[in-house]
């Protein structure tokens, strides 16, 4: 199988993917959501609120360390095998344009459309409709990863009320078909960052589209053209200068000349050098494969030092996100004291102020109530149990008082444990140490 096969295919599961994944729920929420509409971020059927985002750190360290690794060890895999705007330009390119409406060559994408044409002017403005379309349905797709599509096709059918949405739906579209048909890969080479940080990351063991000048020849300009040592073939110069690699190539690069910053790793040219040199009964002189394996014709392990730190930091990450995943509530409680410390009557009996925000993270109502942990010295003045909706957040107030003469206590706690509860089930409960002031004489 050609490596174009293989991407297209990796092309169509990753887009299979991209698209169904706001649909998939585990018990009632999203595998990957993050809803602004409602403060929350589901991860994995998890919902987190925007108050309790501790785990983003080690999720966002996770994946810029994780491409830094991929970088290191594949080169730009990413870019030439799951960016969506290589897989965007691959499907207007050579499906709608090449494939579809034949307006050029995939083999030859060096070469221009003929508008001289006026059969090609009209394909031209069908490619343009076709891809509006389809960029107008990615767009939508894009944002159900905002909001959920239980509440997208809500609030698309009153398009008045939920104005925000459809200018960011028809923004996100119309930035869609300026990039892919008129920016086309000047996104790659000069806008992405990534493409600026590749030679840092790379060394001679990273695989990465790699020209065998052993077996081909060099290659060295001469003004604005690149000239072979020897132009012609021979046994040590199997190179037939036929520049299928360069027509095929995307970003108008010659592979021949070594690693440059426009390769984003498609392989185009490897598949295209296969079938010249087939015919010659010889393998492809371009592989995807490090400088070490290719052109020194060492061996390469993966497990090099470089590696090992990259997969420790990354287990690091997950296994971090993973423990204060652990400390998820199953709701939120907020306590704040007044701004008077505290009250003494004249029997010695002192009393607290506090005010409790809680929140509902929960997918039903319940009824929230509070009781003191294991503390004979105190009582509750006043809360009144409050019945919250899903997703509702409410302020309550809380007053605690000793139960006798404070100056009489042995013991004169500054903390005190409460336990907010929800009434219908006792698993669902959060538990609090408040400070408790009182007069130092």
């Amino acid at each position: 199988m050609t490596y174009a096969k293989k991407r297209y295919l990796i092309y169509f599961i990753s887009t299979l993917f991209i698209m169904t994944l706001p649909f998939i729920t585990i018990n009632g929420n999203h595998i990957l959501l993050l809803s602004f509409d409602k403060l929350q971020f589901h991860f994995i059927g998890n919902v987190y609120s925007v108050s309790e985002l501790y785990i983003m750190p080690f999720l966002l360290m996770f994946l810029f360390i994780g491409i830094f690794a991929i970088t290191s060890m594949f080169g730009r895999v990413w870019c030439g095998w799951a960016c969506p705007q290589t897989i965007f330009r691959v499907i207007y390119r050579d499906l709608i344009e090449s494939t579809i409406l034949d307006l050029r060559r995939i083999k030859n994408k060096q070469k221009d459309i003929d508008y001289n044409k006026k059969s090609n002017q009209i394909k031209k403005y069908i490619s343009l409709i076709l891809w509006g379309i389809i960029s107008f349905i990615i767009s939508c797709n894009f944002m159900l990863y905002f909001v959920p599509p239980e509440d997208f096709f809500v609030y698309i059918q009153n398009p008045a009320e939920h104005s925000f949405m459809i200018i960011f739906i028809l923004s996100v579209a119309l930035f869609l078909v300026y990039d892919i048909v008129f920016m086309k890969e000047n996104f790659c080479i000069y806008i992405c960052p990534y493409s600026r940080i590749q030679s840092v990351l790379y060394d001679d063991n990273t695989k990465q589209v790699t020209y065998d000048f052993n077996r081909g020849g060099k290659v060295y300009e001469n003004g604005a053209k690149s000239i072979f040592k020897i132009k012609q073939w021979s046994n040590n110069e199997e190179c037939t200068t036929c520049e299928a690699c360069v027509k095929v190539c995307p970003t108008h690069i010659d592979i021949r000349k070594g690693l440059q910053v426009e390769c984003i790793n498609c392989l185009e040219c490897s598949d295209a050098c296969s079938t010249v040199m087939g015919k010659l009964n010889k393998k492809s002189l371009i592989n995807w494969g490090s400088t070490n394996k290719v052109l020194n014709k060492k061996d390469v392990s993966i497990f090099t030092k470089k590696n090992i730190t990259y997969f420790a930091s990354l287990f690091l990450s997950i296994f971090l996100a993973f423990y204060f995943s652990l400390e998820k509530e199953s709701f939120l409680v907020n306590v704040n004291k007044t701004t008077e410390l505290y009250k003494q009557k004249e029997n010695g009996i002192i009393s607290n102020n506090y005010i409790l925000t809680i929140h509902n993270t929960q997918d039903k109502n319940y009824i929230f109530d509070i009781k003191l942990l294991e503390n004979k010295d105190f009582n509750i003045k006043r809360f009144e149990s409050v019945e919250l909706k899903a997703g509702e957040k409410r302020k309550q107030v809380l007053i605690l008082e000793t139960t006798n003469d404070f100056n009489k206590l042995k013991n004169k706690p500054s903390k005190i444990s409460i336990e907010i509860f929800a009434n219908e089930d006792e698993k669902i409960k959060v538990r609090r140490q408040i400070a408790f002031f009182y007069p130092k004489n």
